[in-house]
């Protein structure tokens, strides 16, 4: 039998200086300006839209994401965490097109705050979050859709275990033209000690 129709949420996630929440709304101000300080980090990764990049980043446009993923988030289609390191607002990771029956898989999205990347904060969040999927969410199966000139991205999903399955050619409409992507999926079966267990073992201590 398939579990119920949303197991697993809401939920917090933590570990060291790394926590997971679901997104807040006293955070608007805070995610707007942690964006708009991120453009020249982020965009060639985005999504197309015919807006600027200020305009996709103000606090209203904040509260309306939060809305919308929050209505995905009751119905089990998507788990959307905000991510914060030593406390502060730092990075999204989101499981969306969460679908069950036979298939029990789910897309993989992330980002972080420049300020923090390399010190580990991505992969922490996306361990812990892989092992939430696979543990109490029930899932089978994350993918995750890289653009390949996106090295550290592929780093890091590729450190936690993920393997390269395919090239989608002209993928997805990225940062203004259709983008080629690599599919990385990770099976729940390929990490049975736990995604976070991989992390800290391949840690520097």
């Amino acid at each position: 039998m398939d579990p119920a129709p949303h197991p697993g949420w809401p939920a917090r996630l933590a570990w060291g200086p790394v926590e997971l929440h679901p997104l807040r709304r006293e955070d608007a101000r805070e995610w707007s300006r942690l964006r708009t300080e991120n453009e020249s980090w982020l965009l060639p990764w985005e999504p197309s839209t015919g807006l600027s990049w200020s305009e996709r980043h103000t606090p209203a446009a904040y509260r309306a994401m939060r809305r919308a993923a929050s209505r995905r988030a009751r119905v089990g289609t998507s788990l959307p965490f905000a991510v914060r390191y030593e406390g502060r607002l730092a990075g999204q990771v989101t499981v969306d097109n969460v679908v069950r029956g036979a298939l029990r898989s789910g897309s993989l999205g992330y980002w972080v705050d420049q300020a923090v990347a390399g010190r580990g904060a991505a992969s922490l969040a996306v361990a812990l979050v892989c092992d939430h999927a696979f543990g109490p969410v029930g899932l089978h199966r994350l993918q995750a859709d890289i653009r390949p000139e996106n090295r550290p991205s592929r780093r890091l999903v590729e450190r936690l275990g993920f393997r390269q399955e395919g090239l989608f050619r002209d993928y997805l409409d990225i940062d203004g033209a259709w983008r080629d992507h690599l599919g990385y999926a990770l099976l729940a079966g390929e990490a049975p000690g736990g995604v976070l267990a991989r992390w800290r073992a391949r840690t520097p201590r």
